[in-house]
């Protein structure tokens, strides 16, 4: 590599490392979240109380949670209280957030008159846990309503920053904290939450409390309830790991069979990735407006999964995300390929452990196809921070199918082994963590020994993908096989395979145009392009 491409990609890869001065909310640190909610069935309000414990990096006189405020529509969340032990604390709330201050006002006698004068503020290293009682009618997050055979439910739906709807949070994925739900609801309705079940216990008034504690750090996306008249299930355990199953009373049957597949799913990543990083693997069958939402240890699918033909491959990308995206989870949501591009890749890999290669081939061509396609309508690189706030448009084939294709091209480069040592070595390095793209290739690095700078840099960052114009013609008399690539850019650089009359040839293409000459006997009855599926790459071939 030249000194000018050097400086060149060290320059566009400091814009993804994640700066100190990028932290979200640079404040506080929160540590661990307690929610206690109380629903009912009369109507959609709920009342709640949050204990928050923040570490508090700076000295703060006022710091701000995420929180949707009561509007004219009536929905969204009045807070009546906050206290810090006993005491009461001054609150402002705005239309999404909630700003505290750190210090109840002292009083002071200042000739003869009592006066109000700040207390002393919050200072950096210290716990403090502050106690926010509200409630109100959710605009989002938490789906109210009734499913599909007309029976009330709450499912949380939090994916991408919906959390602070219906809980006050950091409501951002860099802020990962324990919690505890303590769930207040009519005694007809099971509740499913994140971790391992530590109570279920009558109430009055014919209600019962559940609660669910999460002693593993998560970001507010993957913070759920689950509420309904559930069947429930327990299969079996998979490697160690209790698979617990919620489907609707209705869909009890299939339901159960659908969600089986998970004892299957989860060995197999546990072998190649590493343990499993939460308490249970529970399967819900919900209100949630995706195919499937992966919250940790409370995973959902839309209220069609059961019995549908993709039920395998659907439970497949969202048990992978357990150890991507809600383990190991992304710094900013520019990196969203690091979970999204994970799960589709690990959902390829389990397929074709279970089917065999050309089961894998085959998803890759269709990846490859609707990458293609995106880029037609809008051409962007993976880590696109052209999106400012709205999340929802990085739910794209870049980040799936491309992402996808980048662990793809990388393990076909450096072979198996050490493909899933680095796959495994990341997860360990961020298991309850959060890491940046260039931290992925950093451990891949170290485990590979290579620099990989051109290949994140070329697929990552830059837009688009290869088009070949291959030409080729054959020479009787000196019995010569001639064949011409000519690339639409010179940005990308990679191996290409092909194969002639089903002989497989490797070349680099690293210029615009590269030419090969090959020995044969006769005129080939057949060139084929990429025929094991390795290059994220299209191809116009012409015979001469």
């Amino acid at each position: 590599m030249n000194r000018k491409l050097s400086f060149l990609l060290l320059i566009i890869s400091a814009s993804y490392i994640p700066a100190r001065a990028q932290l979200y909310n640079p404040l506080i640190d929160v540590q661990h979240y307690q929610f206690s909610l109380l629903l009912n069935d009369a109507d959609n309000n709920i009342r709640g109380k949050a204990a928050i414990t923040v570490l508090f990096r700076e000295d703060a006189e006022k710091f701000s949670l995420d929180l949707v405020k009561k509007n004219s529509t009536g929905k969204g969340m009045k807070v009546g209280s906050v206290k810090e032990g006993d005491k009461r604390l001054r609150f402002r709330q705005d239309s999404v957030t909630l700003q505290i201050y750190t210090a109840p006002a002292a009083h002071r006698s200042v000739n003869g008159k009592m006066v109000s004068v700040p207390g002393k503020s919050a200072t950096a290293g210290t716990l403090h846990t502050y106690t926010i009682v509200y409630e109100g009618i959710p605009a989002d997050g938490l789906i109210i309503g009734n499913n599909k055979f007309g029976k009330r439910g709450f499912f949380g739906d939090n994916w991408p920053n919906r959390a602070h709807n219906w809980l006050p949070c950091v409501d951002h994925p860099s802020d990962k904290a324990t919690l505890d739900f303590q769930v207040t609801a009519p005694d007809h309705y099971t509740v499913v939450a994140n971790g391992s079940l530590q109570e279920e216990k009558a109430a009055s008034d014919h209600k019962k409390i559940t609660r669910w504690k999460e002693s593993v750090p998560l970001a507010p996306k993957v913070m759920v309830i689950g509420v309904a008249d559930f069947a429930v299930d327990h299969p079996g355990d998979a490697m160690g790991v209790p698979v617990w199953n919620y489907v609707y009373q209705e869909n009890k049957d299939a339901g159960f069979k659908s969600y089986a597949y998970a004892l299957q799913i989860l060995p197999f990543y546990i072998q190649h990735i590493g343990p499993y990083p939460f308490e249970k693997c529970g399967n819900v069958q919900s209100k949630t407006r995706y195919g499937g939402l992966e919250n940790a240890s409370a995973i959902f699918y839309n209220e069609s999964s059961v019995g549908s033909a993709g039920i395998e491959s659907l439970m497949a990308h969202e048990i992978a995300h357990q150890w991507f995206g809600d383990a190991a989870t992304e710094t900013q949501w520019q990196h969203l390929w690091l979970s999204e591009g994970f799960a589709t890749y690990m959902t390829h890999c389990y397929l074709e452990n279970k089917y065999g290669s050309d089961t894998l081939k085959k998803g890759l061509a269709e990846d490859r196809l609707r990458v293609i396609g995106y880029e037609k309508k809008r051409l962007t690189p993976i880590i696109d921070t052209s999106v400012g706030d709205d999340y929802m448009k990085l739910l794209n084939a870049n980040s799936y199918q491309k992402g996808g294709w980048v662990l793809h091209m990388l393990r076909h480069s450096i072979g198996d082994e050490l493909f899933w040592k680095g796959i495994s070595a990341y997860y360990t390095t961020y298991r309850n963590k959060n890491a940046g793209s260039v931290d992925f290739q950093k451990v891949m690095e170290a485990v590979t020994g290579k620099n990989l700078d051109v290949f994140f840099h070329e697929w990552l960052l830059q837009t688009g993908h290869p088009h070949l114009k291959v030409q080729w013609d054959y020479d009787q008399d000196k019995q010569q096989f001639h064949i011409r690539f000519t690339s639409n850019s010179p940005a990308f650089s990679y191996p290409l395979e092909y194969s002639v009359d089903g002989v497989l040839q490797h070349i680099e293409i690293t210029r615009q145009d590269t030419e090969a000459w090959l020995p044969m006997p006769q005129k080939p009855a057949s060139v084929v392009m990429d025929p094991n599926v390795v290059l994220l790459a299209d191809f116009e071939v012409t015979p001469s």
